[in-house]
């Protein structure tokens, strides 16, 4: 991956909360890379850190030590007001309850007009655009409809328009159909989709869907804080055939470190050490006091 195709780079990021006499470390010197106009996805379990990476990567929250750059800017070295610009122009963010994302009293059209009006866009070229997203994310027909009337899937639809009122080139959402039925769920990626190819927009989904992987180019899983796995969705053309595979792949930071996965550990009982022996064109984990040499035990 060339620099000209990267649009974000996180390196050996790391975020620690402190209490009064408490610190959790929720980033534990994470790298991620993610190409200009993906469609990707973040899995992991609860306390992996990937709700922290998103609220770094949105500009709500900043890590305690790395670095992140995000489409050429430095997001660590942001004046305040730098950070107000790149919020409000940058970067879109969905939440998974809508109630984050709309104004209950306004109906879809002026909840989409809201950040373009406080932007200081006129009021028609803000109700043109708001229609023109409303239309994308297939809901032309509910653009008077407040959020009480609209179904969860449509309110999640309306909250993707308001994220992309102002043109993001990033898009970012949490779980964004954690409440939703799967016909809900279906259509709200399909929309994704679309929109990531029409528009360019690079688009980052945070999820516990154990079926995204079919539903996005590719999948990062995080571990413990750092990224660990990633899945490849690939199309592979066989005559008038086509076939979807995915490839998964264990990931190597800056630093070397890589990620066994704990399944592999515990199935060769590795624990707190194992052998590692450069062997014909590959590498070898094996377990303490196990070695192979050329294929032949010894």
């Amino acid at each position: 991956m060339t620099d000209d195709e990267l649009y974000i780079r996180c390196e050996d990021l790391f975020k620690i909360y402190k209490t009064s006499n408490l610190e959790v470390v929720a980033l534990r010197g994470l790298d991620l890379k993610v190409r200009r106009s993906e469609f990707m996805a973040i899995v992991g379990a609860s306390g992996s850190g990937k709700s922290t990476l998103m609220n770094i990567l949105a500009g709500l929250d900043t890590p305690s030590a790395g670095r992140c750059f995000v489409g050429g800017e430095d997001l660590l070295a942001m004046s305040s007001s730098d950070m107000v610009r790149y919020r409000r122009k940058r970067v879109g963010f969905i939440w998974q309850q809508t109630g984050r994302n709309l104004v209950p009293y306004l109906d879809a059209v002026q909840n989409v007009e809201v950040p373009m009006v406080l932007d200081g866009v006129p009021a028609s070229t803000a109700r043109a655009r708001a229609i023109e997203l409303l239309e994308m994310v297939l809901l032309g027909h509910r653009l008077h409809h407040k959020p009480e009337m609209l179904s969860g899937g449509e309110q999640q639809r309306v909250s993707i328009a308001v994220a992309l009122a102002n043109n993001p080139p990033l898009l970012l959402a949490d779980e964004p159909t954690g409440e939703l039925d799967s016909v809900g769920a279906d259509t709200v990626y399909d929309v994704f989709r679309a929109l990531n190819r029409e528009l360019g927009t690079t688009v980052i989904i945070v999820t516990h869907d154990p079926d995204i992987a079919a539903r996005v180019d590719r999948v990062v899983a995080i571990r413990d804080g750092r990224t660990s796995t990633e899945i490849f969705r690939r199309v592979r053309f066989e005559g008038a055939q086509t076939e979807v595979v995915h490839e998964e792949y264990v990931l190597i930071d800056a630093a070397g470190r890589l990620q066994v996965p704990r399944e592999f550990l515990d199935n060769l009982d590795i624990h707190d050490r194992a052998r590692v022996l450069m062997g014909e064109g590959r590498i070898e984990v094996l377990p303490d006091g196990q070695s192979r040499v050329m294929g032949r035990e010894r």
